[in-house]
């Protein structure tokens, strides 16, 4: 078997910062490192959005940024100045090109296009990686696969999906403005379900329609297309489009442990490991922390289980997600409140979990209270129970 220090599974967000950081950092210049992945990633697969203040590190590769955003419900609808917060957008294919060139140019990582097929921990032997060519072993290995069957294990946290199809389309005439996103607009027909059309205008003649749901189960791909073309009509009547390029993609949103699917040496990073935000489902923003954290985590050579650990925030997601899981029609009057009550910025900290003790009340008294009364009660109630039957 060739062997490695290091072995990384996937190519997307998580494993490119990974392989990037090592590979960068001269306190792993003496290790060897290979990335995985079942692509060659020279396709625009997907889309990554994040909000965050001034400047940052992905400037460079940014397709579009926004200082304006649009939220709509069924009461509220406002335009809202965001700084000193920009809303930035990163396409898949610039980001694989970058990432990719920076990590040819280490010469203890090496990338290869390849689909593995089977991971086994060999404990103190280290893991061994098959793919369809070749079997590798590594002392650890870090994984970006999920599949959703995997997580469908009996459990109190529930699951439910952030699933959309998007469209890019071009049109002859000027009709977007391009200086704001439409961050979300919940003038949709909701079905008994939390459902919002996401628009990101590139130019006066070019954007993104994303007709997207906070819900357990997917929809026939024809739902969501009908969707998007019924809000293109009653939005921009008369107007000729063109479907330049589709996405689709769905994040899970749960506040399980991901952590239950790792072994002493096989540690899951990215979506498959958690750090999706459970409550909204970007990932972005937080995997480029969570990797860095990760990096200096294992610089420091602290044990990985020591790495996640729950906190406030963790606990806020589970009372809405309980919320959304039995009540997902109540999504569309819970963000209206929130953005009609308070402004984006400190929606946009909450969210980051840089908030206070203080600014945490004052957000979570915008919506009405009673849902959440019940979900922290619900909650309550099952830990109490666990805990009689462990007695």
């Amino acid at each position: 078997m060739k062997e490695y220090d290091f072995i990384i599974i996937g190519a997307g967000a998580a494993g490119l910062m990974m392989a990037d950081g090592m590979g960068k950092d001269p306190a792993f210049r003496d290790k060897s490192i290979l990335l995985l992945d079942k692509d060659d990633k020279t396709t625009n697969d997907r889309t990554w959005c994040f909000w965050e203040k001034g400047s940052g590190l992905f400037d460079h590769i940014l397709y579009k940024k926004w200082d304006e955003i649009y939220f709509a419900g069924k009461k509220h609808a406002e335009k809202y100045p965001i700084a000193p917060y920009f809303y930035k957008m990163v396409r898949g294919i610039d980001f694989y090109e970058h990432y990719l060139k920076r990590i040819a140019s280490y010469p203890n990582v090496t990338f290869s296009q390849e689909t593995v097929q089977k991971i086994k921990d060999q404990k103190h032997k280290g893991v061994e990686v098959h793919t369809q060519t070749n079997n590798y072993i590594a002392q650890q290995v870090f994984s970006s696969q999920l599949s959703f069957k995997d997580l469908k294990t009996p459990s109190k946290y529930p699951i439910l999906q952030q699933h959309f199809i998007g469209w890019f389309i071009q049109t002859k005439e000027a009709v977007f403005d391009a200086s704001q996103a439409t961050f979300m607009d919940f003038s949709v027909a909701q079905q008994g379900n939390t459902r919002f059309m996401y628009v990101l205008p590139f130019s006066e003649t070019s954007a993104l329609f994303e007709y997207t749901l906070f819900s357990e189960t997917l929809l026939p791909k024809e739902e969501y297309e009908e969707a998007i073309k019924d809000y293109l009509t009653t939005h921009f009547k008369g107007v000729d489009f063109e479907i330049i390029e589709k996405e689709q993609g769905s994040i899970p949103m749960t506040c399980l442990d991901f952590s239950l699917q790792n072994t002493e040496k096989v540690y899951h990073i990215g979506t498959a490991g958690g750090w999706s935000k459970p409550s909204t489902g970007y990932t972005f923003s937080n995997t480029a922390k969570k990797s860095a954290a990760l990096l200096q985590h294992l610089k420091e050579n602290k044990p990985l289980d020591s790495f996640q650990k729950r906190n406030r925030f963790w606990m806020y997601d589970v009372l809405l997600l309980n919320i959304l899981y039995r009540n997902n029609e109540l999504g569309q009057s819970i963000f209206e409140s929130l953005f009609a009550k308070r402004n984006p910025q400190l929606i946009f900290k909450f969210l980051d979990e840089e908030t206070t003790w203080y600014e945490d009340v004052y957000i979570m008294m915008a919506p009405a209270p009673l849902p959440f009364i019940k979900s922290l009660f619900r909650h309550l109630y099952w830990i109490v129970t666990r805990q009689k039957q462990r007695w």
